[in-house]
């Protein structure tokens, strides 16, 4: 019963309007207002402050500075195996496995369309059919920067609008197509080992999303179209570099070509990752694709 109201809580909620209230306290830099928030953040979540660079609430200048807090530089050792991928994120394993068909798991019973997730541009998604998906959750009291799992040019960015949902286990169970129908910032990469998705997916109270190459992307109105970011700048980033973040949320599918690498065997749904440790290997045969 209470995941069914949970659910239709869901569906009626305002969910744009709340986002934007959120995104406006968490932007604000009332001394008293952003410490309190951030104190009774840390005190809920129980989010570690020993690893991050300040760690007082009296050092961030809002809420959103203390959500992307930067990390000491020795708290995420990046794997230095050079067919290693890496996990973008702090967070854990939502669905992993093979694109079947041209959908990805969700959950049990729910799955989505690749084309749909990427945009609906079946050329863009043509590159990954048959290939493999990673989804990864992060958690509030998770370190919210996201990563590059292999070294990579960045080909395209898309922003496509669409709902807030709640990310979490109750919804991924019960909304269909929920990855493909939250807005979400699709970023394609070219790697030496193939093409490379990276889609930063935004969800209920999400303030928005930011890259490292053009900043904050998800508009303050959002337009009912997909728009396509024209690259003006050659973006070439190292593996293990920070590409973008979440003020606020929320989760990042991965998605590789056909016959390119294979994810480790122990990682499960629910298995727990670390942003720079190694989550799955690269095949050593391939070319450098576009």
């Amino acid at each position: 019963m209470k995941d069914r109201i949970f659910i239709a809580f869901q569906y009626l909620v305002p969910q744009h309007a709340l986002s934007r209230l959120v995104g406006w306290l968490a932007a604000n830099r009332i001394g008293f207002l952003k410490n309190f928030l951030i104190r009774q953040f840390i005190q809920k979540f129980d989010v570690n402050m020993s690893e991050a660079q300040r760690q007082n609430a009296e050092d961030f200048v809002c809420f959103n500075d203390f959500f992307t807090r930067e990390l000491l530089p020795d708290a995420r050792p990046l794997d230095k195996g050079g067919s290693a991928l890496l996990s973008p994120a702090d967070g854990a394993i939502s669905q992993l496995g093979d694109i079947k068909d041209g959908r990805i798991f969700q959950a049990k019973g729910q799955d989505y369309s690749l084309t749909e997730l990427l945009g609906g541009d079946s050329d863009r998604a043509e590159a990954f059919m048959g290939g493999k998906f990673a989804t990864i959750y992060l958690s509030p009291k998770d370190y919210h920067r996201v990563h590059m799992p292999l070294a990579g040019r960045l080909r395209e960015m898309v922003y496509v609008p669409g709902d807030l949902f709640s990310v979490n286990q109750v919804t991924a169970a019960n909304v269909p197509r929920l990855f493909a129908r939250n807005e979400r910032l699709v970023a394609i990469f070219d790697t030496e080992h193939g093409p490379m998705a990276m889609v930063l997916v935004g969800a209920m109270i999400v303030a928005a999303i930011e890259t490292v190459w053009h900043g904050r992307i998800t508009p303050p109105i959002r337009e009912k179209r997909v728009t396509r970011y024209q690259v003006a700048e050659d973006v070439a980033l190292e593996k293990g570099a920070e590409m973008g973040r979440f003020l606020l949320g929320s989760t990042v599918v991965l998605c590789f070509a056909k016959n390119t690498m294979q994810w480790l065997p122990e990682l499960v749904a629910g298995s727990p990752l670390r942003m720079g440790e190694m989550i799955g290997q690269m095949n050593s045969n391939e070319t450098t694709v576009g």
